[in-house]
């Protein structure tokens, strides 16, 4: 709509993935509307990974893999807009008990980092 800004989201969660179509639909399904964008890497899927992001509305960039780990997280990093980033990778889920928590610490303090077991 013209003239209005968007806001920021609260929560991005960054992800690096190749060849992930098998395990991102279980993955997605899981994660619900806890992040308010997701930001994706695909370093060089040829499994219908790409296809898959983008139409469930999935910000995602490919990067060509470099045999650097932390590059591509960097770019995965960069992608986002949030104020608060999760990282995790596709086998990975938020316990439902903890989203209600994590909600809470993302609309908490923000001088603060945390780290998720």
């Amino acid at each position: 709509m013209a003239g209005t800004s968007a806001r920021r989201p609260d929560l991005s969660l960054s992800m690096i993935v190749r060849n992930e179509a098998a395990r991102l639909p279980a993955f997605l399904d899981a994660l619900g509307d806890l992040a308010d964008e997701i930001c994706i890497i695909d370093t060089g899927s040829e499994d219908g990974t790409v296809s898959l992001l983008r139409a469930r509305g999935c910000v995602t960039t490919i990067f060509p893999w470099c045999d650097d780990f932390s590059a591509a997280r960097n770019a995965a990093l960069r992608s986002c807009t949030g104020r608060w980033i999760l990282s995790l990778d596709a086998d990975e889920r938020i316990a439902p008990e903890d989203r209600v928590a994590l909600r809470a610490l993302v609309r908490g303090p923000q001088n603060r980092c945390y780290r998720l077991v």
